[in-house]
């Protein structure tokens, strides 16, 4: 390639040779390009799909000169005739090049392309131009796509670093700008420099990418060992320039000795590298945290990011497909290297000398055990996936750490069965071997199973094509003087080996691996004076639940499990009964504020079993109010259906200023899902019966009602993105005075332009209706909510600020009309555009009819200022059946507004980007 960068345009101009040589057995009439910089040319490329898939509005609101593409396309044969070429719009990062002949196998054709690259701006993927006046350049040319099982690979560009890329001996021409500086891991030359342009020489041989970075000034340092030049910009200006040399080496040779050689002269290790692929824990803490010496820091940092570019860049095999192995060898690596390294070091560091935090079981643990709990996260979510899947198909959590994790973990368990150093030679063997031809897994697994001394088929069936849990427990439990008899319970059918250890005062007495069957299995053995034991102890074999793993062989209360009260948020203790408590601070107009105590038993990871309860002490009233609910989950691995929660909730607060409420709440849900864990599309089955009983009040009209119970069943139908998002919902209610049937469809897209349109119909039927008030009458801007389901701040007011809080139900109307309520049925519209930025423009339509009266149509319009959707948004009226709200009187009362105070809802606005 010979390549002229201009800086100002972020365009390069591009003059290209390839020489491509068919190794296949196969006649080739096409050429696959991958040209994966033009998958950020537009908002409906595989690149854009995905931002939106994972909530990033970034790519979507960008300008257009922030985007990348590929333009000016000519191909040309040795002949000089042009070749035709195919992009389509499904597949923008992928060109198809036909052929004049065929190509058979040995044989080589030569193309030749000009062609000029825009490079996006670095804030999509941390790959392409900063704002300081440089480009940190990552796949932005065109290169021939690897050829396997007679097919190119044709991957888009998913921002996961995984191209195909055939392995090709680059030879490059860069020309930049005068003063600018080149950094690179590939060899370069001194530059030849003009009144413009510096001219530098790039070259190397057996590689499927490089890195380039063009600085105003180089950010980078050159660290040189007897094996490999190592380049890096990590930004850690605490600890001197020699001691980062010393942890460099001892990181270089570690990886030497446990892996193998690294196959080029150079490697760059960027801040970049670590900022796509942090070493979560480290980087979720505060700056002003510090429980891990600057120097740990660093050195785990640059274990983690060397690892990643080491093995990207060296070994061959599929990452999309074949990632977990990747994953497996580095994550394995670095826990090894903790191990030999730092074998006392603890998951909060520090943290865990501090007398107030000792009681945690976080900060307890030790550093290698955390992966085991990044993994449980998403298996107690029952949203892991196997470790075989492909890359693309993981949602973002299991992608960027719980699968990466799993996998280390599976390797370690592999090794600790295995115990004679069988993984260390297989990974050994396995790189040496990547550095003859082209590898896959299938060569990992063979070579595993060649030095493995033991049958290992289930390792690869079960712990990594299958996303089967492991879940072993004590059923029965005897024991004498001498000999401990035992028997294990399967509780999930899924056999892999697990040890089993005594324990005494702490220390370990005795290890055995056991090997059960697909039924329950019965063991003897010597007890060794062993007070307790344990299954899978250390954590070796990826469980799902550690809470049944052990038995006391003291005399009285063998399965005592002691309480013990946690402040805050803590993991799981597997020996304990956690009760966690903290206080609470709610709000309503008639109790004031609510300081309370909640106690509950919810750990980072999900259970079966949760209870949760919020005693609190009204101010206003100086009277005692509160909600609790307990609820099962049962999770199910397989099929549409994934989960069944059996919950029973209550809350006492006042409705009124001078009366209370209790609502009691038993509820039946079903959760559905697609068989893609990343479609957004959910699905909800609701039944529930809500029981309410009321004070009676002096001050709030239209009370009929006092005591009720309705049954009610909803169905929930979501599909929800950046750029689009539909809903609908189903709802019926039945009690003995009324039987009502809703539903409710929600749209909302965003545009190429930026512009969001927003549309909501509602509909809503009586089947019977002998009630004598508006109560449970469809609402038309302000439902009574009956069911007590919405966080009305001042639920029973009519005038005053609190009676213009909007609760978007029913009819969605934003402006006080005339007819508030229907008792027979109403049908309604609400749309909103955007005008600007986050101001938009909004309008609701509706009919509504009540009994022994026509038919009534109503209108509103105005605008809204939609800051965070559904979470606070105010709107203004402007015009409505009540005609020009702007000038008539207390226009200020007019104004409503959306507002949620609750953290948990705003937390599951920002999680959902990784679930």
């Amino acid at each position: 390639m010979v390549v002229e960068v201009n800086m100002d345009t972020k365009m390069l101009t591009v003059q290209q040779e390839i020489n491509y040589f068919n190794e296949s057995d196969d006649v080739l009439n096409t050429v696959v390009l991958n040209d994966w910089n033009n998958g950020y040319s537009n908002v409906k490329s595989p690149l854009a799909e995905r931002f939106s898939d994972e909530f990033y509005r970034g790519f979507h609101l960008a300008k257009e000169e922030e985007r990348g593409r590929t333009d000016n396309l000519t191909l040309i044969d040795d002949q000089k005739l042009f070749l035709s070429w195919l992009r389509t719009d499904d597949d923008p990062d992928v060109i198809l090049v036909t052929l004049r002949k065929p190509l058979a196998p040995n044989e080589k054709t030569t193309i030749h392309l000009t062609y000029t690259v825009k490079i996006p701006s670095d804030k999509f993927t941390r790959y392409g131009y900063d704002t300081a006046g440089g480009m940190n350049l990552k796949t932005w040319y065109l290169t021939p796509a690897r050829y396997i099982n007679h097919q190119f690979v044709k991957y888009a560009n998913e921002n996961l670093d995984d191209s195909a890329n055939a392995v090709s001996n680059f030879d490059i021409e860069l020309k930049v700008p005068k003063g600018l500086a080149v950094t690179t891991d590939l060899n370069a030359t001194e530059p030849t420099t003009d009144d413009a342009f510096a001219v530098y020489r790039l070259s190397g041989k057996n590689r499927v990418n490089f890195s380039l970075f063009i600085e105003p000034i180089t950010s980078f340092k050159s660290f040189k060992s007897n094996t490999v030049e190592v380049i890096t910009n990590f930004q850690e200006n605490k600890i001197s320039i020699p001691e980062q040399s010393i942890v460099i080496n001892s990181i270089i040779n570690y990886v030497n000795e446990h892996i193998g050689t690294y196959p080029f002269e150079k490697i760059v290790v960027s801040q970049t590298e670590y900022d796509r692929n942090p070493f979560y824990g480290l980087n979720q803490l505060p700056s002003f945290i510090s429980p891990f010496s600057d120097e740990f820091t660093f050195e785990i940092k640059f274990l983690k990011t060397y690892l990643n570019v080491y093995l990207k860049n060296s070994l061959r095999a599929d990452i999309r497909k074949e990632g977990w192995m990747y994953d497996a060898i580095q994550v394995y690596t670095m826990m090894k290297y903790i191990d030999i390294n730092h074998p006392n070091s603890k998951m909060l560091g520090s943290a865990a000398n501090f007398k107030l935090l000792k009681s945690f079981h976080l900060t307890n643990l030790d550093f290698n055990e955390q992966y085991s709990y990044f993994y449980m996260l998403m298996a107690r979510k029952n949203l892991d996936q196997a470790l075989g899947d492909p890359k693309n198909t993981l949602v973002k959590f299991n992608e960027q750490i719980a699968s990466k994790y799993r996998a280390g973990l599976s390797l370690r368990f592999l090794d600790s069965y295995l115990e004679k150093q069988a993984v260390d030679h297989s990974v050994e063997q396995f790189y040496s071997l990547n550095k003859e031809r082209q590898t896959a897994a299938a060569d990992f697994e063979n070579l595993l199973k060649t030095n493995a001394s033991k049958d290992i088929n289930w390792f690869f069936e079960t712990i990594i094509k299958s996303r089967a849990v492991v879940d072993y427990k004590f059923a029965k439990v005897a024991r004498t003087k001498d000999s401990i008899y035992f028997s294990l319970k399967n509780k999930t059918g899924i056999v892999v080996p697990v040890p089993v250890y005594g324990i005494k005062k702490g220390d370990v007495v005795f290890k055995k691996w056991l090997e059960p069957t697909a039924n329950d299995s019965t063991y003897r053995m010597s007890r060794n004076e062993a007070d307790k034991i344990i299954l899978n102890y250390k954590n070796e074999v990826p469980e799902y639940n550690l809470r049944n793993n052990w038995k006391s062989l003291k005399s009285f209360f063998p399965n005592n499990r002691p309480i013990k009260f946690v402040f805050m948020k803590d993991l799981e203790d597997p020996y304990y009964n956690q009760i966690l408590y903290v206080p609470s601070l709610g709000y309503n107009l008639y109790d004031g504020f609510s300081p309370g105590l909640r106690l509950h038993n919810k750990t980072i990871l999900e259970k079966p079993f949760i209870f949760d309860i919020n005693p609190a002490y009204s101010t206003k009233t100086e009277t005692f109010s509160g909600s609790g609910g307990l609820s099962v989950n049962q999770n199910y691995r397989d099929g549409a259906l994934y989960n069944i929660k059996y919950a029973f909730s209550g809350s006492y607060f006042h409705y009124a200023p001078d009366a209370f409420y209790l609502k009691l709440n038993p509820t039946i849900s079903f959760r559905f899902r697609e068989a893609n864990f990343r479609d957004n599309r959910k699905q909800l089955l609701l039944l529930r019966q809500v029981v309410v009983n009321k004070d009676e009040s002096k001050i709030v009209v239209n009370n009929s009602s006092i005591n009720y119970s309705v049954f009610n069943a909803k169905y929930y139908d979501t599909k929800t993105e950046v750029t689009k998002h539909l809903a609908f919902m189903g709802d019926a209610q039945v009690t003995s005075n009324f039987g009502k049937l809703a539903t409710e469809l929600e749209y909302r897209k965003l545009f190429e332009n930026n512009r969001q349109i927003n549309l909501r119909l509602y509909a809503g039927a009586f089947l019977y209706n002998t009630t004598n008030s508006d109560y449970f009458s469809f609402a038309l801007d302000r439902p009574t909510d009956y069911l007590f389901d919405y966080n009305y701040y001042g639920r029973s007011e009519d005038s005053g600020f609190f009676s213009q809080q909007l609760i978007l139900a029913e009819g969605g109307f934003k402006s006080r009309l005339a007819t508030p309520f229907a008792n027979q049925w109403i049908s309604t519209i609400n749309g909103g555009y955007t005008i600007w930025n986050f101001i938009e423009a909004y309008g609701d339509i509706g009919l509504l009819k009540n009994k022994y009266q026509k038919e009534t149509f109503l209108f509103d319009s105005g605008i809204r200022l939609n800051l965070v959707t559904d979470y606070f948004e105010v709107y203004f009226p402007v015009y409505s059946s009540n005609g020009w709200e702007v000038g008539q009187k207390n226009y200020n009362e007019k104004i409503r507004f959306i507002i949620t105070l609750s953290p948990k809802i705003l937390f599951n606005l920002f999680n959902r980007k990784w679930f």
